[in-house]
């Protein structure tokens, strides 16, 4: 989990309400409006207007059909997190916060949250098989911070998930315990506890 986020060795901020934010549907809006500034302006003969229009537009309109194209949504929250586990979210270790902060916004080019994580543990052969993470809470156990993230598997049983339990431990790393949970068929519940 240590190189997720992270773009030729550069930690990217960006602050959280742009995280938020569709870039693919900014770039259609900004795009289409333009791009229909400049048409408007082609037929009424202003020449700087409709070069303006199509030099920005129609790039900015591709860029956010293509953006639009490989948007990979951020994960739901299942239920609101309560005032008594804010209170708790020091106890996170870095790689929850990380995950947290992953998850819950718009990621582009990728199939699924979590991708290189499942890959490396060995959720599935392909990345059709992987499980598509479709939920995440925050709750406290035995008062302790926890981070709680659902996935629908329906390609990966529910004895392989328990097989990997110490294999999940070591990869989330220091200060983490981890616990599954098979609320329905099919689904998964993976609980990361901080031990801190």
């Amino acid at each position: 989990m240590a190189d997720g986020g992270v773009l030729f060795n550069l930690k990217l901020k960006m602050p959280q309400i742009l995280q938020r934010i569709p870039l693919g549907g900014v770039g259609l809006v900004i795009g289409s409006i333009l791009t229909v500034i400049g048409f408007g302006a082609y037929f009424a003969d202003m020449p700087t207007l409709n070069l303006a229009g199509f030099f920005y537009g129609i790039p900015l309109l591709l860029g956010g059909l293509a953006l639009k194209a490989a948007e990979l949504p951020p994960v739901p929250w299942r239920r609101p997190t309560p005032p008594e586990v804010m209170a708790h979210r020091t106890q996170a270790t870095p790689t929850q916060n990380q995950i947290r902060q992953e998850v819950t916004r718009y990621r582009y080019g990728e199939k699924v949250h979590l991708g290189a994580a499942l890959e490396r543990l060995k959720l599935g052969d392909t990345d059709e098989e992987w499980p598509v993470l479709v939920g995440i809470h925050e709750e406290l156990r035995d008062n302790h911070y926890t981070l709680v993230l659902t996935f629908d598997s329906p390609d990966v049983p529910w004895t392989t998930w328990q097989e990997k339990v110490e294999k999940l431990t070591n990869f989330f790393g220091p200060d983490i315990q981890i616990a599954l949970h098979q609320p329905q068929e099919e689904m998964v519940e993976l609980a990361l506890l901080s031990t801190r």
